[in-house]
C-alpha cells in the first residue's frame, strides 16, 4: 500500500465513510469519470489533493473532486496510489474547472486536462549541482582550461553544462578541473527563483487622464473584492502605464496578478516596459516555453512564488491561489476563444475566475467587443477612458481611397497614390506600414488552360503558395506541397498562374517601386517564435527596417516611433463571408492597425484601399466617430436578437464517411428544440465542409437571452441517435462560423 503523505488544504472534506473505509471522489485529465477511490489506511485526503491511482493496467494522475462518493462495494473500489508533493489544486481553479465545463458542455476531464499540463512539476526535482571557484589552477594548465576558469571568476555558479557552453569547451574540461580541486561543487534548488517585482521601483509620471484611471482600478484592487471594468483608451493613450499601476496595488498586497495577452510571442516591447517599471521580469506561460521552465512556472505558482505572470489564454489555468487581479490586454481579441478541444473563451471565463477569487479584473482595449461595450454601457462593469494619445500625440488622419475611380496598374495592388505616399515617406526618412492579411505569395493558383484549381486534399481550401520555399500549403491542416511544374488536371505546362495577393507578392511589388528600401515582412510564419519576434520588432525600432508588410501580427499593440505611414492594400477582405461580427471585427483589426502611426512627435496618415468606401465600417474609420460605427451595430443585432441580445450555439457534425455526417445531421435537425424563444437553422453544409480529412456539417442553435442554452443542448443530444463514428462538437457562443 502506497503512502499518503499528510499534507493540509483549503476547503471541505469530500471523503466518505462506507462500512469502514474512507473513500474519495477523483477527477482524472480524461473524459472518465470521476470515479471513487478508497483511502489506504491512516491516509488523509481532501478536495485538491493530486494524487495517483489506477485505473485499468496503469496509474494515472487525478485530483481529489468536490463531490461525494457513492455506495459502491469497497470490494469492488481500487485504492488511491499516493498523494503528490505539490500544493493542492485552489478552491477557485476547481470552481472555474467545473464552471467551464459546465458552461461549454465539456467533459470535467477535459478541462481538468488544461490545469494539469505539465506533470513534471507534480514532483520536487532534483536538485542541480553547480560549480564555483575552488582551490588553485593545477600546474598543468591549457588554454581550454583557462577559458573555464575565467568564466567561473566571472560570474555566478553554473551548471556544468553551462560552463562548457560559455567557455566552449567540452564537459569533459570542466570535470577535470573539479578532480584537480580547482573547482568547488554545491548543491542548488532545481528552479531558479523568480525575482519579486518592486511596486515601487520605476514610478510612472502619468497624465492627468492616466491618473484618474489607475486611481479607479487601484482602488478597486484594494478593496480585495470582485468588481469588472473596461480599460478603453485610444491607440497611443498609454493603457498599459495605467493597469501597472493596479499591478503595483496587487504586488503592495501580497496578491498575485495575471495578464492575458493574444499573442505572446509578439510581447517583447510589454517585456521591457515592465522590467522598467518593476525592476524585473515577470514569469511568462505560453506553448513556446521548453518543458523545463513550463515546470518551473507551474510549480512556482502553484507555490504562491511567482508574483506577475504574463500568459496566453491557458494561463487563466494555472494553480493561483491569491489572485488579486486579472488583465485582458486586447481584450476583443479573437485569440482568446479557443476553438479546438474544449471550446472556451478565456477573456469570459477570466471574469469567472476573478469573481470566484474575489479579486478585480480589467479588460483593455482601444477597441473593445461589443459584449463589453454592452456590460459596460448597462452597469455590470465599471469602465474608464482614455480619449486622447499619452504626450500630445494626434490620432492619424484616415483617408478612403475608392478603388474603383483610382485603380492600381494591371498585375499590381497598391493605387496610384498609395505608391506616390510609400515613396514621399521613404524620401523622408520615415516609415511605412503595408498591411494585407493574407500569408504566402498567392492565396490562390488555378490553370489557365482548363480552369483547374489547386486545392487540399484534405480540405476545402485553396493551397496557397508561398513562393519564398517553392511550396503550396494549406493554412487550415498544414498539408504541404511542392510546387508543380505541370497541371495535375490537363498535363498542361507553365499555364499555372498565381491569382490574388500575399504579403510575399505586395513585398515584391514593393521592392520593384522602392528598389533601395530596407524591406521585413511580418507574419506568423516568419516569426516562429518570441526570440525572432523580439529582434525583429527591435529592428524596425532602430530604423533598421523602412517598410514593414505584415499581417495581423503587426496590429498587436507595437509601438514604433519613426512610422508615419500605414496602407491598407485590402480593406474590404475581413467583409466577405455573412459572419456574425464580420463588421466589428474589420473595424477593430483596422483601426488597430491605423493606430501604429504617428505615434510619437511625427503626424501619421492612413489609407485605406477599398471598393466598399460607403460601407458603415469605412465610414466609422474615416470619420473617426466610433460611437456612431457602434451605436448601427448594436442596433442591428438588437433586432436580429444576435448576441449580446439574444444567445447562439453551434453544433457541428462530423467525421470520415460524408453520409454518416449528413444522417447524423438530419437526425439532430428532426431532433431540434423548438420553442417561441428558440430557433435552429440548419442542418447545412459548412463553408469548410471539408476539414483535415472530415466532411462537416453544421446546425446553430438561436434563442432569446433569457433561455438556458445548456440545458436545452443537453436535452437535445440525449434524445438523439448518434453513429460512432461521427463527432458533434458543441461550440457555445460561436466566434467562428467556419
Amino acid at each position: 500500500m502506497s503512502t499518503l503523505y499528510p499534507m493540509g488544504s483549503s476547503g471541505t472534506s469530500s471523503t466518505t465513510t462506507y462500512r469502514g473505509r474512507e473513500r474519495v471522489c477523483v477527477l482524472l485529465p480524461l473524459p472518465l469519470g470521476p470515479y471513487d477511490y478508497v483511502v489506504p489506511e491512516g491516509g488523509t485526503l481532501r478536495p485538491g489533493d493530486i494524487v495517483t491511482v489506477p485505473l485499468g493496467p496503469r496509474h494515472v494522475t487525478g485530483v481529489v473532486w468536490d463531490a461525494e462518493p457513492g455506495g459502491v462495494e469497497d470490494a469492488k473500489l481500487k485504492e488511491v496510489g499516493e498523494r503528490l508533493e505539490v500544493p493542492p489544486l485552489p478552491d477557485g481553479l476547481r470552481h472555474l474547472i467545473d464552471w467551464v465545463a459546465d458552461y461549454t458542455l465539456a467533459h470535467p476531464g477535459a478541462v481538468l486536462r488544461m490545469a494539469l499540463s505539465t506533470p513534471e512539476a507534480f514532483r520536487p526535482a532534483a536538485p542541480r549541482v553547480v560549480y564555483g571557484p575552488g582551490g588553485p589552477p593545477p600546474p598543468r594548465m591549457t588554454a581550454a582550461r583557462k577559458r573555464v576558469l575565467e568564466v567561473i571568476a566571472e560570474g555566478p555558479p553554473r551548471s556544468r553544462a553551462e560552463i562548457a557552453e560559455q567557455a566552449a569547451v567540452s564537459p569533459g574540461v570542466v570535470q577535470g578541473l573539479e578532480r584537480a580541486g580547482a573547482l568547488s561543487a554545491r548543491e542548488v534548488a532545481a528552479d531558479a527563483p523568480f525575482a519579486a517585482p518592486d511596486p515601487d521601483a520605476g514610478a510612472l509620471k502619468l497624465s492627468q487622464a492616466q491618473g484618474l484611471a489607475a486611481e479607479d482600478l487601484v482602488s478597486k484592487v484594494a478593496a480585495r473584492k470582485y468588481s469588472a471594468t473596461l480599460l478603453e483608451g485610444v491607440t497611443g493613450s498609454g493603457k498599459t502605464e495605467v493597469y501597472f499601476e493596479a499591478v503595483a496595488e496587487a504586488l503592495r498586497q501580497g496578491r498575485e496578478s495575471l495578464v492575458l495577452v493574444p499573442e505572446i510571442a509578439l510581447t517583447s516591447q510589454w517585456l521591457e516596459r515592465f522590467e522598467r517599471r518593476f525592476g524585473v521580469r515577470p514569469a511568462e506561460w505560453h506553448s513556446d516555453l521548453g518543458r523545463r521552465e513550463r515546470r518551473r512556472v507551474w510549480r512556482a505558482v502553484a507555490e504562491g512564488r511567482a508574483p506577475v505572470v504574463i500568459g496566453a489564454r491557458s494561463a487563466l489555468f494555472l494553480p493561483f491561489a491569491n489572485l488579486g487581479l486579472i488583465v485582458v490586454d486586447e481584450e476583443h481579441d479573437s485569440s482568446f476563444k479557443q476553438e479546438e478541444g474544449v471550446i472556451y473563451n478565456a477573456r469570459d471565463m477570466a471574469v469567472v475566475r476573478a469573481r470566484d477569487a474575489g479579486a478585480a479584473i480589467a479588460l483593455v482595449s482601444a477597441t473593445p467587443s461589443l459584449e463589453t461595450v454592452v456590460n459596460a454601457d448597462t452597469g455590470r462593469f465599471g469602465r474608464v477612458m482614455l480619449p486622447d494619445r499619452h504626450g500630445g500625440a494626434e490620432l492619424p488622419r484616415v483617408e478612403l481611397l475608392d478603388m474603383r475611380a483610382d485603380p492600381p496598374a494591371a498585375n499590381h495592388w497598391l493605387s496610384p497614390v498609395l505608391e506616390r505616399e510609400i515613396v514621399r515617406t521613404l524620401e523622408s526618412d520615415k516609415q511605412s506600414l503595408l498591411f494585407l492579411n493574407r500569408r504566402g505569395y498567392a492565396p490562390l493558383t488555378l490553370c489557365r488552360a482548363c480552369g483547374h484549381r489547386l486545392e487540399c486534399p484534405n480540405c476545402q481550401a485553396w493551397l496557397v503558395e508561398h513562393r519564398h520555399i517553392r511550396r503550396l500549403q494549406c493554412h487550415h491542416c498544414d498539408h504541404t506541397s511542392p510546387l508543380p511544374t505541370v497541371c495535375p488536371a490537363c498535363g498542361a505546362e507553365d499555364k499555372l498562374a498565381a491569382c490574388g495577393p500575399g504579403v510575399e507578392r505586395l513585398a515584391e511589388e514593393v521592392r520593384a517601386l522602392v528598389p533601395t528600401a530596407r524591406l521585413v515582412v511580418m507574419a506568423s510564419d516568419t516569426i516562429p517564435g518570441p526570440r525572432e519576434a523580439a529582434e525583429l520588432l527591435r529592428r524596425v525600432r532602430d530604423h533598421e527596417v523602412d517598410i514593414l508588410i505584415g499581417t495581423q501580427v503587426v496590429a498587436k499593440g507595437h509601438h514604433f516611433p519613426l512610422l508615419t505611414l500605414v496602407g491598407v492594400v485590402d480593406a474590404d477582405l475581413g467583409l466577405a463571408g455573412g459572419d456574425l461580427r464580420a463588421a466589428e471585427r474589420t473595424y477593430q483589426l483596422l483601426w488597430q492597425v491605423a493606430g501604429r502611426a504617428g505615434r510619437e512627435a511625427h503626424a501619421g496618415q492612413v489609407y485605406l484601399q477599398t471598393y466598399m468606401p460607403d460601407h458603415e465600417v469605412m465610414q466609422g474609420l474615416a470619420s473617426g466617430d466610433r460611437g456612431r460605427f457602434l451605436e448601427s451595430e448594436q442596433e442591428s443585432r438588437r433586432l436580429q436578437g444576435m448576441p449580446p441580445f439574444g444567445r447562439l450555439a453551434a453544433l457541428i457534425v462530423s467525421g470520415e464517411d460524408d453520409r454518416a455526417v449528413r444522417v447524423a445531421a438530419q437526425a439532430l435537425g428532426q431532433s431540434a428544440p423548438r420553442g417561441e424563444k428558440v430557433q435552429v437553422l440548419g442542418p447545412a453544409p459548412a463553408p469548410f465542409a471539408l476539414l483535415r480529412g472530415r466532411h462537416r456539417q453544421r446546425l446553430l442553435l438561436k434563442a432569446g437571452r433569457g433561455v438556458n442554452v445548456q440545458t436545452l443542448l443537453r436535452q437535445w443530444i440525449a434524445a438523439t441517435t448518434l453513429p460512432r463514428r461521427v463527432r458533434v462538437q458543441i461550440d457555445v457562443d460561436p466566434y467562428s462560423f467556419m
